[in-house]
């Protein structure tokens, strides 16, 4: 048997102990290495900016994007995002 054809069936075995196709047992496989990705990418974001908040603050100082200034919220267009 070809590795191709022993890796197909092994993923069709799992597939049907979890009684899902072999394209939802794929899928699923795709969705947990998403998932995993963006998890190792917000560690590491989160990482960085608690290392770095401290040269941040020092270099740029105050919010330099507070938001709207009071009372201009209410009054901006409903299709202002």
């Amino acid at each position: 048997m070809a590795r191709d054809d022993v890796l197909r069936a092994a993923a069709e075995e799992r597939a049907k102990c979890r009684g899902l196709s072999l394209q939802g047992y794929v899928a699923d496989l795709i969705e947990a290495d998403v998932n995993q990705a963006r998890a190792a990418f917000i560690a590491g974001a989160a990482s960085f900016l608690a290392a770095y908040t401290d040269a941040f603050e020092a270099e740029v100082g105050e919010n330099r994007y507070p938001g709207p200034p009071a009372g201009q919220a209410e009054t901006a267009p409903g299709d202002v995002a």
